[in-house]
C-alpha cells in the first residue's frame, strides 16, 4: 500500500543546521578590583594592559579601592584617562577628616569625587555594567550595589571601619566590602561574566607586626577576610596578584609604582588569560550545539505526536512521514 503519496502529508519540519544559527555572542570578560586602599592604583595597570591586548572588560565589579577605580572605569573612561586622574588626583580632594568615635573620615568628599567623575550618572546608567560590594553593619550580609547614587555606592564600599564612618543608606549603615568579598568574584559572575579576571592586592597577614592605626585596621580586616577570599578567589578563571604588598594603605606617593606593579602582573598571566578564554569558549560551544540538537529532537516529537493516524502508519513502514530526524 503506497502512502508516500498522501495529500494531507504537512511539509517537511527541519531542524536548522549548527551553521544556519547566529553566532554565539562574543565572550563577556569581567573583571573584579578588589580592596586595598592605595595599592588600588595597581587596578589601572592592569586594565591598561588589558585594553592594549584588546582584553577590555565588559563587566566590572569592585569593593573597597577597587569600586573607585571599577566605578571611573564604567563610566567609560579609558585605562589611560584613568591614569591621568591617578597622577592628578590630589588626596584633599577625597579626604574630609572629621574626630568621631565611628571613624575619622567622614566620606562625603569621596563620594562628591566619584559623582563628578562619573558625571552624576546613577550606576544603572553607566556605560559598562557595574556593582560595588559593601558590607550591611547591622548583621554582616554582604550587599551587591547595582543601582543608585554611584558616588555613595563607592563611598559605602570604601569605608574602612574604623578609619571612614559608616555610610547610612536607607534603614541600614554600610561599612567596607573587604570585610565580606576581599574581590568581588562572585558579583561580577552575577553581571553575567563568561570569565572572571581577579585583582587580589589585598594585604596579607604576614608574621609582622604592622605599624600605624591604619595599618593595624588594614591587618584587621585582612586576617578577617583572609579565608573567605579564599574561597571566592578560588571561582575566579585568573587571578592577578600585583606586587604591592610593601605599600602602605595611605601611602599616595607609591601610585606610580603601584600602576607599574599592576601593568606587570598583568603581562605575566596574559598567555593563561588566553588559554582560559579559548577552553571557556570551546565550552560555549559545546553547550550551543547539545541545546540545538536537544531543540531539534523536541521539535521533532512534537511532529511526530502531532502526525495523522495514517502518517504513523506510514512511520512504521519505515517511511519518513512529515518529521525530519536531526
Amino acid at each position: 500500500m503506497a502512502l508516500t503519496g498522501c495529500g494531507s502529508t504537512p511539509p517537511a519540519i527541519k531542524p536548522a543546521s549548527p551553521g544556519a544559527q547566529d553566532s554565539l555572542p562574543p565572550l563577556k570578560v569581567g573583571i573584579a578590583l578588589g580592596g586595598g586602599a592605595a595599592k588600588g592604583f595597581a587596578h589601572i595597570g592592569v586594565i591598561k594592559i588589558l585594553e592594549a591586548h584588546g582584553l577590555a572588560p565588559m563587566v566590572v565589579a569592585g569593593t573597597s579601592a577597587g569600586s573607585v577605580v571599577g566605578a571611573l572605569y564604567a563610566s567609560g573612561m579609558s585605562a589611560f584617562e584613568l591614569q591621568e586622574k591617578a597622577v592628578a588626583l590630589d588626596e584633599a580632594k577625597i579626604r574630609d577628616l572629621q574626630f568621631s568615635t565611628s571613624g575619622l573620615i567622614v566620606g562625603q568628599k569621596l563620594e562628591d569625587y566619584v559623582n563628578e567623575q562619573v558625571r552624576r550618572q546613577p550606576i544603572e546608567r553607566l556605560p559598562k555594567p557595574f556593582v560595588a560590594v559593601a558590607t550591611r553593619l547591622e548583621d554582616g550580609e554582604r550587599t551587591v550595589f547595582a543601582r543608585g547614587n554611584t558616588g555613595q555606592a563607592v563611598r559605602a564600599s570604601s569605608s574602612i571601619p574604623g578609619v571612614f564612618q559608616p555610610v547610612s543608606i536607607g534603614r541600614y549603615r554600610y561599612v567596607d566590602g573587604g570585610v565580606v568579598s576581599p574581590v568581588p568574584v562572585d558579583a561580577a559572575r552575577q553581571l553575567g561574566a563568561d570569565l572572571v579576571i581577579a585583582v587580589d592586592i589585598s594585604s596579607k597577614a604576614r608574621g609582622q607586626t604592622p605599624s600605624g592605626l591604619l595599618g593595624t585596621i588594614g591587618q584587621t580586616i585582612a586576617i578577617m577576610g583572609q579565608k573567605l577570599g579564599e574561597a571566592e578567589l578560588a571561582r575566579a578563571d585568573i587571578i592577578v596578584r600585583p606586587h604591592v604588598l610593601d605599600i602602605g594603605g595611605a601611602d599616595f606617593t607609591q601610585r606610580a609604582t603601584a600602576m607599574l606593579e599592576g601593568e606587570k602582573a598583568a603581562l605575566a598571566v596574559l598567555p593563561q588569560i588566553r588559554e582560559r578564554m579559548a577552553q571557556v569558549q570551546t565550552a560555549r560551544e559545546q553547550a550551543a550545539r547539545m541545546a540545538r540538537q536537544q531543540a531539534a529532537e523536541a521539535q521533532r516529537q512534537t511532529c511526530l505526536e502531532q502526525r495523522s493516524r495514517l502518517q504513523k502508519l506510514a512511520g512504521l513502514a519505515g517511511m519518513d512521514g512529515g518529521c525530519e530526524t536531526p
